[in-house]
C-alpha cells in the first residue's frame, strides 16, 4: 500500500508531509529547540532569526518549540476523534447494511437527525456546557462526525451481504457477529481507511477553530489554534505569531487531504488510472 501510495504523486506529498509531522511530534522533546512553557521577558515578540527562526510570542516564548508541541496536541486530537466517530460509524452502519428492515430504519433516521444540524454549531453547544479541556474536545468532535462514516459502511454492507462468500457463511451456519466481523467488514476496508485519512484533517480543523474560539486546548498548553489567538491581538506589529500557526494548520490538513485522495484513486476501480 504504501509503494502504491509513494508512486501516486499527490500521496506521495501528503504522505511525506504526515510522516514528519508525526515524527516531529513524537520527538518534540528532543528536536524542540526551547522550552514551549519558558518566559523571557527580554525577547518578547522578537522577529524571527537565527535564534528564532520563528521568532517570539508576547511572553518571549519560542514560536518554533510552541508549533512542534502543538502539532502533539493536533494530531492526538485528530487521530483519537477520528478513531471514536470511525468505531461508531462501523457498528452502526454494519447493524444497519446488514440487518436491514427495522434496525436500518432507525439508524438512518439517527442519521439524518444528526446530519440536519451543522457539526461545527453541534460541537460549540456541545462544548459551551463542558469544561473546554483537550479530551472533552476528542470526544465531542468523535460523537458529532460519525455519521459519514456509517453511511460509507452502510452502503458497502448492503452490497457486500448479497455476495456469494456471504451467503456461502450464512449456509454452514456462522453466526452473525461472524459475518459482520471476520467476512464483510475486511472487504469494506478501503472506505472506512479513506474517511478516516480525511477526519483526521477535519477534526484537527474543528479543534484549530475552537482554540481559536477560547473553547478548546486551554494556555499555557500550546496548540496551534490558541497561538493564532495571541496572535490576532498583535497581527500588525508580529505577522509571525498568525502566519507561522495558520501555515502550520494549512499544510498538515491539507497533507491527511492529499493522502485520503491517493487512497480513494488507489483503492477505487473506478478512479484507478489504467
Amino acid at each position: 500500500m504504501f509503494k502504491n501510495i509513494l508512486r501516486h504523486p499527490l500521496g506521495a506529498v501528503g504522505l511525506i508531509v504526515v510522516g514528519l509531522l508525526v515524527l516531529a511530534a513524537f520527538l518534540a522533546p528532543l528536536i524542540a529547540p526551547y522550552n514551549p512553557y519558558a518566559i523571557d521577558v527580554k525577547h518578547v515578540l522578537e522577529a524571527p532569526s537565527l535564534a528564532h527562526p520563528c521568532g517570539t510570542d508576547l511572553l518571549g516564548r519560542d514560536v518554533l518549540s510552541r508549533l512542534i508541541y502543538g502539532a502533539r496536541v493536533s494530531l492526538e486530537v485528530g487521530i483519537i476523534a477520528v478513531g471514536i466517530s470511525i468505531v461508531i460509524g462501523v457498528l452502526l452502519g454494519a447493524l444497519a447494511g446488514y440487518f436491514g428492515g427495522l434496525i436500518d430504519s432507525l439508524i438512518s433516521r439517527l442519521i439524518d437527525i444528526m446530519l440536519c444540524f451543522p457539526t461545527i454549531f453541534l460541537i460549540l453547544a456541545v462544548i459551551a456546557y463542558l469544561e473546554p479541556s483537550i479530551v472533552n474536545i476528542m470526544i465531542v468532535i468523535g460523537l458529532t462526525s460519525w455519521m459519514g462514516v456509517a453511511r460509507f459502511v452502510r452502503a458497502e454492507f448492503l452490497s457486500l451481504k448479497e455476495r456469494e462468500f456471504v451467503l456461502a457463511e450464512k449456509a454452514l451456519g456462522a453466526s452473525a457477529s461472524r459475518i459482520i466481523f471476520l467476512h464483510i467488514l475486511p472487504n469494506a476496508l478501503p472506505p472506512i481507511l479513506v474517511s478516516a485519512t480525511l477526519g483526521v484533517g477535519s477534526a484537527i480543523l474543528i479543534e484549530s477553530a475552537l482554540s481559536f474560539l477560547g473553547l478548546g486546548v486551554q494556555p499555557p498548553t500550546p496548540s496551534w489554534g490558541n497561538m493564532l489567538t495571541e496572535g490576532k491581538e498583535t497581527l500588525e506589529i508580529a505577522w509571525w505569531l498568525s502566519v507561522f500557526p495558520g501555515l502550520a494548520i494549512l499544510i498538515t490538513v491539507l497533507a491527511f487531504n492529499l493522502l485520503g485522495e491517493a487512497l480513494q484513486d488507489l483503492t477505487d476501480p473506478r478512479r484507478r488510472p489504467r
